[in-house]
C-alpha cells in the first residue's frame, strides 16, 4: 500500500511538497498523510482549513492504482523524497517534489552533477561553446552528470554532447512520461535513456500546461552541483533556472557574449549582477566548484589510526555506510540529530580524515 501512497502524493490537489512533507514529518508516517482524521491534521503548525478541505485523499488513491498499472507497463520508476534512489540534492530544496517517476537506470547521486541550460535559438557560438565544455569534461575525467531540460537549442545540444562523449544525461521534462516534447527530439529519448533518465513530477495524462515548464526549471537547478547558461535573451526559462538555482544556494555560471547580441543579454546581465560566475573555459569550473582531475595524482587525507569513536560519531558513519554520498539533510534524517550537532560531527570526522565533504553539503566516507 505504501507504493500507492506515493504515487497518490501527485493527485493531492492544491497542498504543495512543502506542508506534504510536514504532515509526514508531524503523523511519522507516509500512511499518516492519508489515514490521520483531519481534525488532528489542523494541530499541525502551519497546516489550516484550507489545506485540510483540499486533501481528497480517496480520490487520489484511485488515480494512483491506476497510475501504478501505467507504471508498471511502461518501465517507469518511482523515487519517493525518502528513498534512496531519490536525487539526494534535492532533499536540499524545500519545494521540491515528494514524487518523482523516471525512465533510465542511473545513478542521480553520483558525486559531481552539472545542469546546462539557454536559449531556444542557441547561435552557433552557443553551441560551440556548450559541445567543447562537455568535451572538456570527459575528457579531463571529471564526467559530472549533465542534466537539462531536453528543449530546443541549447539544452538538447547539451544532451547530445553528453551522449557523444560518454557522460549520462538527465532529461527533466514538464509533463507525463506517456508523451514526448517537443516530438522532434524522440528520436533521442532512447539514448537518454540508456545512458541516464527521463524524469518529471507529472503522472501520465496529466494536463499539457506551458506552467508546468517553469515548475520542472527547479528540479534541473536543484539536481545539480552548479548550473551552467550558456546564451540566454533578457527574459527566458535559463535565467528563471538561474534565480532559482541561486535560491538553493548552488553556483551559477554564466558565458559572456558581445554586448550587440540578443541571446547574450541575459548571460551579461548575470554576470554584471553578480548573479552568475564568469565562465570561459572548463578551468573557471573547475576553480570555483573546487573540482579536481581525477587523472591527476590526488593528495590522501592521512586517516587518524586506532580512534576512540563516540556514539554519535559511530552513529554518523554507520549512516554513511549504509547511504554513499549523503547530503547533510539526509543524514540528519537519518542520525535523528540536529543539524547543529551534525555539522559539529562531521566537522571532526572530517578533521580526522574518516570522511570527505563533496560539492553541494554531501558526505561520503574517505575509503
Amino acid at each position: 500500500m505504501e507504493d500507492v501512497y506515493k504515487v497518490a502524493i501527485s493527485f493531492l490537489n492544491g497542498i504543495g511538497p512543502v506542508n506534504t512533507k510536514k504532515v509526514i514529518a508531524y503523523t511519522g508516517s507516509l500512511e499518516g498523510l492519508f489515514k490521520e482524521k483531519k481534525q488532528n491534521l489542523l494541530k499541525i503548525p502551519g497546516i489550516g482549513q484550507f489545506f485540510v478541505d483540499k486533501l481528497d485523499r480517496e480520490p487520489a488513491i484511485t488515480l494512483a492504482e491506476e497510475e501504478i498499472e501505467f507504471i508498471a507497463k511502461n518501465d517507469i520508476q518511482v523515487a519517493f523524497y525518502l528513498d534512496e534512489n531519490y536525487p539526494q540534492r534535492l532533499l536540499n530544496c524545500a519545494d521540491s517534489p515528494c514524487t518523482l517517476y523516471y525512465k533510465g537506470y542511473t545513478n542521480f547521486n553520483v558525486s559531481r552533477s552539472i545542469s546546462i541550460v539557454g536559449t531556444r535559438n542557441a547561435s552557433d557560438y552557443g553551441r560551440e561553446v556548450c559541445n567543447q565544455l562537455i568535451k572538456d569534461l570527459s575528457e579531463k575525467n571529471i564526467k559530472p552528470i549533465i542534466v537539462s531540460g531536453l528543449a530546443y537549442g541549447v539544452d538538447i545540444c547539451a544532451h547530445k554532447a553528453a551522449l557523444g562523449n560518454g557522460l549520462q544525461t538527465v532529461a527533466a521534462v514538464g509533463h507525463g512520461l506517456d508523451m514526448m516534447y517537443p516530438s522532434q527530439h524522440k528520436r533521442y529519448a532512447k539514448e537518454i535513456i540508456d545512458q541516464g533518465a527521463i524524469i518529471s513530477e507529472f503522472t501520465s495524462k496529466s494536463k499539457f500546461d506551458p506552467k508546468n515548464f517553469v515548475r520542472r526549471n527547479r528540479i534541473i537547478a536543484g539536481m545539480s552541483d552548479a548550473t551552467i547558461v550558456i546564451e540566454s535573451a533578457a527574459k527566458g526559462g535559463s535565467l528563471v533556472t538561474a534565480d532559482i538555482a541561486n535560491s538553493y544556494n548552488r553556483d551559477v555560471f554564466a558565458f559572456p557574449g558581445r554586448t550587440s547580441d540578443k541571446s547574450s543579454i541575459g548571460c551579461n546581465k548575470l554576470i554584471k549582477t553578480n548573479q552568475a560566475h564568469l565562465i570561459e573555459s572548463i578551468a573557471d569550473l573547475e576553480y570555483i566548484l573546487g573540482w579536481e582531475d581525477t587523472k591527476k595524482e590526488v593528495k590522501t587525507v592521512q586517516k587518524k589510526l586506532f580512534l576512540e569513536l563516540s556514539p554519535d560519531e559511530e552513529s554518523l558513519i554507520q549512516v554513511l555506510k549504509e547511504n554513499h554520498n549523503t547530503p547533510i539533510d539526509m543524514i540528519c534524517i537519518k542520525s535523528d540529530f540536529p543539524m547543529s550537532k551534525v555539522s559539529s560531527l562531521l566537522l571532526k570526522l572530517e578533521f580526522d580524515g574518516l570522511i570527505k565533504s563533496l560539492p553541494g553539503k554531501i558526505y561520503a566516507l574517505n575509503m
